[in-house]
């Protein structure tokens, strides 16, 4: 698949240069945050996206409020009800 360009307002650049934050990097790590916190790419897929590891992506996901797991806490004592019964 061929890259696709997307252009940004003078104003979004002039922030992120402010910011010392590279365009690129500052676009692509977005795009893969969003689908990461909806629950739609793995922490492993997004980590492959962004070229970390899978740690330092799941550090870097909670340093800006995405949790790594998004299970309640009823949903969290049904899994341990069932991993106390094997």
């Amino acid at each position: 698949m061929p890259p696709v360009q997307v252009e940004l307002d003078s104003d979004l650049v002039a922030l992120l240069e402010e910011i010392r934050r590279p365009v690129q990097r500052a676009a692509r790590e977005l795009i893969v945050l969003e689908p990461y916190r909806e629950g739609a790419v793995s922490s492993g897929k997004a980590s492959e996206f962004l070229g970390l590891s899978r740690d330092a992506f799941i550090r870097r996901a909670g340093t800006l409020g995405i949790p790594y797991s998004q299970i309640d806490s009823e949903e969290l004592r049904r899994e341990l009800s069932a991993s106390e019964s094997l």
